[in-house]
This record gives structure tokens, C-alpha cells and sequence, in this order.
């Protein structure tokens, strides 16, 4: 029992040093202090001072931006946030400048927008610390805006506040650790080169075919989630669920009021088509995803001389193909309405498109991608048509093209025109009408205020229509292109934290612009019109009411899914269960388009979107750590007799215990700030994370100890000790690379300046840090695109080094040559390995 208490003592020894105190904090007059949000900001201050950066992930609706409003009055210096427009907007009650202001902090707030202006605006010397609020926004690091983040984040302490910074691919945590760690010289424990551990992981997933083995895909998902949670985030990451603080910080929350809402499991609303809506939807799906070649759209991948055309505009084509495929397929599920609008426009486009080509013209443009991206969020299909449209900034002759180009033209106009005929013969919207059914008579709906959501701005009002003509109640719609005026009256309608509280409406219809942001927290009610292709989505949705302050003891999301007429229950939900597979597999590889790369089957996304934890967020976690943190806490303060003697334990102490296995011995080692536990059995040792070591050496007062055999226990501890030295002394350092290595051309180009130039001390240091840089890893991507671009562009005179030296230097942001925050506390670590202490397992 007492080397049990022992190994949490050595193991939470940062947490028990802390004072638990926060100083110089001005609190809002009506804020309720909270020790589990205390306790997130002491443990986030040490996290950003070790390792410069921290991930506040707590699950929705817990607080965060107040706890990162308490972390910032506990650090120096100015903060500067990056959120969403409307999370900076000040006629939002919940938005960022609000809280600050609330905590007379000193702070300016930018729009996650305007990133590419912010250096140019502000003099970034006067900021000591970054706040990126969604930083999950930020997973791919090959893009402008990240490049412009990096510049920001460089020297400063970043704060990242995600719910949900990782998505699924490995990679999308690793970008947003370079924002203050260097990839290939980390101070993160035992990972000095993340990037050759992330590598690996992908590496691992890619190794496998999703399609044949999608078991053993999902299971490396979880296995690599797994790693880098116990290897990388748990030394940067504060993140708990509700259930967790309501079983470790129970008192608190009573002795403050506070109970979190009951979070009911999500109700599958099923609309029932006839025999011929069901067989023209079954149809649609077939030949929107089998039948349509989407040529309209990727016009250059048929044409006959592609050198002219770069690699990345026609993997950019190739996407925008699938895109409109995926559109369709959303609308499709969105409602009738919208998918007929959609069809229609899509005839228009390819009527127009296939006249201007027998004309002998093609258009076609790569600047409107990025665009089209903001207006599938917003589900403004008439945007995206109309841009495509005017956007004729390259023009082609029709000789230019393949000869089944015009082909595969005429086949998708004759597809679309089918598809439309096909719809203009249907009438009837059982959808629409299951919507009005529920509201008029469901208990739990009628007469509420509800929270509706769809992906289609076509949807949104044609839901208004409808449940006014119904004389329901007044509809309020919000969608991307909503004024100020409609978005100050959701405010006043459906936000409990509205300063002017008005009941004119109690339906809102809102596209997915509202479902970060904005807190709906007078309605208990969420409404999904369209299937949540990815259950993030119905997470963030749900975070609108499941806030910390909500007056309701109960929440509810309800889901639409579309099935066939049965009076079976039963049976319903297996045809609706049917059609969602029919949708992902049809799709194929480009279902990860329409799941937003969830790696996720069909049974599996009906059993999340009906199962409330996808909405809590609870289920990755089976063990806390949290109940042996607050276990030793509970020593120290009321029983400090155990604790002095366990403090004074010595290291190398060791116990034995009885177990129903074989003999083993596990082992707590340590070197530096490296801990790792082994387990030793046979001839074997392998590594076991802290619960597992936490769960086999749990003890209880007067357990039993069995003797230890000498011998057996040393050659099992030695296994131990080797396992340990090799970890810490082998550190992957080298990583694969993949592909083109464009650092490693930077570098030859340096060397070449070196080698030909002569230069000033100015210029020579500029070189020093650049190579430095390119070393660490910490050069983003895009800035290593920018320079091999800028020196191409020299072509015969890149053989001059000063000229070369300047065509770098152009493409290179000075900020980024600065060191990272933690970098300074990096030290080389000559602590040596040492052994805390063991327990042998003895087969009783």
C-alpha cells in the first residue's frame, strides 16, 4: 500500500507543488471560481512556461475561454486572440472581448480571417501571449493562413483551445504543436523528433487498405490516438470530461450551485418514402455517385498537354470533382427542396458550359477553389455556381482537349436531365412533414424554444415556409449571409446571457455558421435535419446548449434519417441504417470528403449519432487519472504522517503483491523528465502506460505481501532497466522522410551562397539561423514552397549566390527565425537514469 501511494507521489509531483493559488485575479462580480477550472489554469501555466504551448481541451461547454481568460490574467505581458468573426463580435455575449473585459485584461482580438493582415497591422513585439480559439481549424500546414499563424505564434506562449484538436489523421496535431515546438528538435519528454513519430503513425494507417480491413483500421486509429495521447499530449494537453469533474471535484460543484445538464441519448426521427420516392432516392444515390463523371468541373484533367499544368492544380481539379459529387449527395439528404434547386442549377451550369465548347472555348480557373470551400460551409449552393461561372481566368481551345472530354460532357448533361425528370414527378416531402408531425405532438418539442440545423441555406428557408404556413410559430433564419440585425435577434431570443432577453421567436433555422460560437442556451433542443455526416458536428451543435449555465436539467438532440414505409419499428431503423451505407459506400474513397475524414462505417456512425457520449465526448475515456490524483491529495491533507513517511521512502524501494498471473515485475524509471513504467515477465519486457501501472499496483491497507525471490526479481528488474535505456538512449532521431525533401534543397542552396559569396555579418547570421531552422523542423511548409518558387524564378541567375541570397531572404518571414518560448529552457539532458521504485507480482 505504501509504495502503491509512493508511485503517485513521485508521479504527481509537479501537481502537489503547485501553491493552488491564482493571484492578481480580477473576477467578473457575478463569476463563480470553480476549482476544476482553477486547477486547469495552474496546471496550463506550468504546461506553457515548460513547453510554451498548451491545448485547453476540455469537453464542450465547460468553460474553456474562461479558463483561458484566468490563464492570461496569470501571465505577463499583452494577449492576443485569433477566434472566428463572431466569437470576437462584441455584441456577442460570450465572445472573447467580452470575457476579457470582464477580467480587466489586456488584449486585442483579431478575426481568424484576417491572419494574412495581422502582422502588417500590429507590432507583434507587444505580445507575450497567442490565444487560437478552434485551433483544430489549423491541422494542415500547407497553407498561407498557417504560414502568417506561424509568424505570429513565433516566441510567443500559444494557447490552443479545441475541444477536439484531433481529428483522425496524426498529422493533424502535429501542425499545431510546430506552432511552438520545433518538429525535429522537441522539448517534449523522449520525443525529440516528433515529426519521425507522427511519420510512423501515418505510416502504420497507411499501410492499410480501409476498404478490405476496416476493422483493423479502426483499430489503428485507436491504437495511434492511443500513443500520441499517452507520448505527446498528456505532457501539453489539459483536457477532462464532465463526468470526470463530477465525480473528483464534487464538493466544489455543490457547494457552488452546480449541476450539468442530463444529456439524453440523440432520438432517430425516420421520414418514410413511398415505393417511388424510395426507388427514385435509391436510384439518385446510384447515379450520382456511379454514373456522373463531373467533367464540367475538371476540365484540365482532360486535356492533352498536362506539363503545362502544375501537379497541385490538378490534384485541385480532382477535388473540386468530388466536391460536387458530395454537394449533390448533402442535398440530397438536406430535403427535396434544395436537392431540385441544386439539380436545376447543375443543368444550367452544363447547358452553358457544353455551348460556349461547341463555340471551340473552354474556361477554367484554379483561384475560385478556396472560395468554394467558405460557401459549401455556409451550404450556399447559388454562390458556388455563380463563381464558378465568372471566374474565366484561363481560357482554352476546344483542340486542346481529349477526345472524350465532350463525351463525358453530354453523358453527365444526359444523367443530370434523367435525375431532374425524375424529381420534377415528385410531389410529396415526407420529410417536412414528419417535421411539422413532431413539433405539433411531440412533448418534448411542442411549444419549445428549438434549435434547428441544416447544411443548406435552401433548406433553411424553405423550413421557415413551411412551419409558418403550418402556423406553428414564428421561424428565425440564420445563415453565412445573415445581417447583423437577424444575428442580434438570435441573441436576444435564444441566449440566456442576452442583456436585452426578447421572446419573438422560439424556432431558429441556422446552417452550420452557428454551430461554434454563439450560446443557444434558452433552447434544450437541437434538431439535425441532415444526417451529421461527421459526429464532431453533432458535438459542436450540441455545445450550443450544453452550457455550464444552462437552466435546464435535461437536453435533447434529435436526428433526421430517411427510410422506407414499414409499420415495423425495427425495420425502419435497419432500412435507414441501410441507406446511410448505401450513401458511404457508393462514394467510396470520397465518402472521407462527406465524413470530413472520420474514419467511420456506416454501423458505426448510426450507433454515434444515436449514442449520447458522441455528444459528451465521454467515451474515450475508461480511467481517469484524476482519481489517483485526488487520491494522494487526500494523504497529504488528512492524513500527513502517511505522507511524510511515503515521501521519505527511498528511491529503488521496492514491494510485492499477489496476483492470478504468472510472476512479473513492473518497474517505475526516470531519467530527467522521461518516466516510463515496465512490466517484466519470462524473458520479456515491454512498456505499460501510468493507468495500467496505476490499476495492477492499486493496494489496499492490509494487503498481503508475499516474499520476494531475489533472483528472479533482479533478472526481471534488469530486463526493466534495459527496455528503459534503450527508450531514452535510442531516441528515433532520423524519421523517414517522404517524397521531395524541400528542406534539404533550401540547405544545399544555403551552402552553395556559403561556399561562392562574400558576405556580411548581417547576411551570415541570416544564413546560420535559416540552416538552424530548416535543422529543427521549423520552417512551415508553404515558406519552403515560397523559396524554391522564388529561386526558380531566377532561373539562369540563380548561379549568382547574392542574388540567389536575396531571392531567399524575399521569400523568408523574419519572424520566423526566431527561437520558440520553450526553446530557451531546452538543455541537453545529462540527468542519469534511475530506478523509483518496483512491485513483483507473485501467482497466488
Amino acid at each position: 500500500y505504501e509504495l502503491y501511494l509512493k508511485f503517485l507521489y513521485e508521479y504527481f509531483k509537479p501537481d502537489l507543488e503547485e501553491t493552488g493559488e491564482l493571484y492578481n485575479l480580477e473576477l467578473p462580480d457575478d463569476f463563480r471560481n470553480f476549482e476544476y477550472q482553477k486547477q486547469a489554469v495552474l496546471n496550463a501555466k506550468r504546461i506553457l512556461e515548460e513547453y510554451g504551448g498548451v491545448f485547453l481541451s476540455d469537453v464542450v461547454g465547460l468553460g474553456k475561454t474562461y479558463m483561458a481568460a484566468m490563464l492570461a490574467s496569470q501571465l505577463d505581458g499583452r494577449t492576443l486572440v485569433l477566434a472566428s468573426p463572431v466569437l470576437i463580435d462584441n455584441t456577442n455575449p460570450g465572445s472573447w472581448p467580452n470575457v476579457f473585459r470582464d477580467f480587466n485584461l489586456k488584449f486585442d482580438a483579431e478575426s481568424i480571417g484576417q491572419i494574412k493582415n495581422i502582422t502588417e497591422k500590429y507590432n507583434l513585439e507587444k505580445y507575450k501571449n497567442i490565444i487560437i480559439d478552434e485551433s483544430h481549424r489549423f491541422r494542415t500546414e500547407t497553407t498561407i493562413s498557417y504560414e502568417h499563424l506561424s509568424e505570429i505564434c513565433r516566441g510567443k506562449r500559444v494557447i490552443l483551445v479545441s475541444a477536439t484538436p484531433y481529428n483522425n489523421s496524426p498529422k493533424d496535431i502535429l501542425s499545431q504543436i510546430a506552432l511552438f515546438q520545433n518538429k525535429r528538435k522537441s522539448t517534449i519528454p523522449g520525443l525529440p523528433n516528433l515529426e519521425s513519430f507522427f511519420n510512423k503513425l501515418e505510416d502504420n494507417l497507411n499501410k492499410i487498405n480501409k476498404k478490405e480491413n476496416f476493422k483493423e483500421y479502426i483499430e489503428m486509429v485507436e491504437s495511434n490516438a492511443k500513443k500520441i495521447r499517452e507520448k505527446v499530449l498528456k505532457y501539453i494537453t489539459i483536457r477532462r470530461t464532465r463526468s470526470e469533474i463530477e465525480k473528483y471535484f464534487k464538493e466544489d460543484l455543490e457547494k457552488n450551485k452546480l449541476r450539468f445538464p442530463q444529456v439524453n441519448d440523440p432520438q432517430a426521427l425516420f421520414y418514410e418514402l413511398d415505393e417511388k420516392e424510395d426507388s427514385v432516392f435509391d436510384n439518385t444515390i446510384k447515379l450520382l455517385t456511379q454514373n456522373i463523371s463531373y467533367a464540367r468541373y475538371t476540365p484540365l484533367l482532360y486535356l492533352k498537354d498536362k506539363s503545362q499544368v502544375s501537379h497541385l492544380e490538378l490534384s485541385g481539379q480532382k477535388n473540386m470533382g468530388t466536391f460536387m459529387k458530395v454537394l449533390l449527395v448533402k442535398r440530397l439528404d438536406s430535403s427535396f427542396y434544395a436537392f431540385k434547386l441544386t439539380i436545376k442549377r447543375f443543368v444550367e451550369v452544363y447547358k452553358k458550359f457544353i455551348k460556349e465548347f461547341s463555340k471551340g472555348n473552354v474556361y477554367t480557373s484554379k483561384k475560385y477553389s478556396n472560395k468554394i470551400f467558405e460557401y459549401l460551409e455556409e451550404g450556399n449552393d447559388e454562390k458556388i455556381q455563380a463563381l464558378i461561372e465568372q471566374e474565366k481566368a484561363q481560357k482554352y481551345s476546344k483542340e486542346e482537349f481529349v477526345e472524350s472530354f465532350e463525351k463525358k460532357l453530354a453523358s453527365d448533361y444526359r444523367t443530370l436531365c434523367h435525375i431532374k425528370k425524375m424529381w420534377d414527378n415528385i410531389n410529396h416531402d415526407p420529410k417536412i412533414e414528419k417535421l411539422i408531425a413532431e413539433l405539433k405532438t411531440n412533448r418534448i418539442l411542442k411549444k419549445k424554444k428549438v434549435i434547428i440545423f441544416t447544411e443548406a441555406k435552401d433548406t433553411a428557408y424553405y423550413l421557415k415556409d413551411k412551419i409558418e404556413e403550418s402556423q406553428i410559430d414564428k421561424v428565425l433564419v440564420f445563415t453565412g449571409s445573415s445581417s447583423e440585425e437577424i444575428k442580434r435577434a438570435v441573441i436576444e431570443n435564444f441566449d440566456a446571457k442576452a442583456i436585452n432577453k426578447k421572446d419573438e421567436y422560439n424556432i431558429l433555422v441556422s446552417t452550420d455558421v452557428l454551430s461554434e460560437g454563439v450560446n443557444l442556451h434558452r433552447s434544450n433542443i437541437i434538431i439535425n435535419y441532415d444526417i451529421p455526416w461527421n459526429p464532431t458536428k453533432m458535438i459542436q451543435r450540441a455545445g450550443r446548449i450544453n452550457r455550464i449555465d444552462t437552466k435546464f436539467d435535461e437536453l435533447y438532440v434529435f436526428n433526421f434519417f430517411p427510410t422506407r414505409q414499414s409499420n415495423n419499428q425495427i425495420q425502419l431503423q435497419e432500412i435507414a441504417q441501410a441507406k446511410i451505407n448505401a450513401f458511404l459506400t457508393l462514394l467510396g474513397e470520397d465518402a472521407a470528403v462527406l465524413t470530413e475524414d472520420e474514419p467511420i462505417g456506416s454501423h458505426e456512425l448510426f450507433g454515434k449519432l444515436t449514442s449520447k457520449t458522441t455528444i459528451t465526448g465521454e467515451e474515450e475515456v475508461e480511467s481517469s487519472e484524476l482519481k489517483y490524483l485526488s487520491l494522494i491529495r487526500d494523504i497529504r491533507e488528512n492524513n500527513k504522517e502517511l505522507f511524510e513517511k511515503i515521501k521519505n521512502l527511498p528511491k529503488k524501494a521496492r514491494s510485492a503483491k499477489y496476483s492470478t498471473q504468472p510472476d512479473f515485475l513492473i518497474t517505475y524509471l526516470r531519467k530527467g523528465k522521461i518516466e516510463k513504467f515496465y512490466s517484466a515477465k519470462g524473458n520479456e519486457s515491454s512498456e505499460i502506460d501510468f493507468i495500467e501501472a496505476a490499476k495492477l499496483l492499486e493496494s489496499t491497507v492490509n494487503e498481503k505481501k508475499p516474499a520476494i525471490p531475489k533472483k528472479d526479481f533482479f533478472d526481471l528488474l534488469t530486463l526493466n532497466k534495459a527496455k528503459f535505456l534503450d527508450a531514452v538512449e535510442n531516441q528515433d532521431d532520423s524519421g523517414q522522410k517522404r517524397g521531395r525533401d524541400k528542406s534539404k534543397e533550401v540547405v544545399k542552396y544555403l551552402k552553395f551562397i556559403q561556399n561562392k559569396a562574400t558576405l556580411t555579418d548581417t547576411q551570415e547570421k541570416f544564413i546560420i539561423k535559416l540552416l538552424e531552422k530548416l535543422e529543427y523542423g521549423s520552417i512551415p511548409k508553404k515558406t519552403l514552397d515560397k523559396i524554391i518558387k522564388s529561386v526558380e524564378s531566377l532561373k539562369e541567375q540563380a548561379q549568382d549566390p547574392l542574388k540567389l541570397l536575396g531571392a531567399i531572404q524575399h521569400a523568408v518571414p523574419e519572424r520566423l527565425l526566431l527561437d520558440h518560448y520553450a526553446q530557451n529552457s531546452f538543455e541537453n539532458d545529462s540527468s542519469k537514469a534511475e530506478v523509483i521504485l518496483s512491485m513483483y507480482f507473485k501467482e497466488a
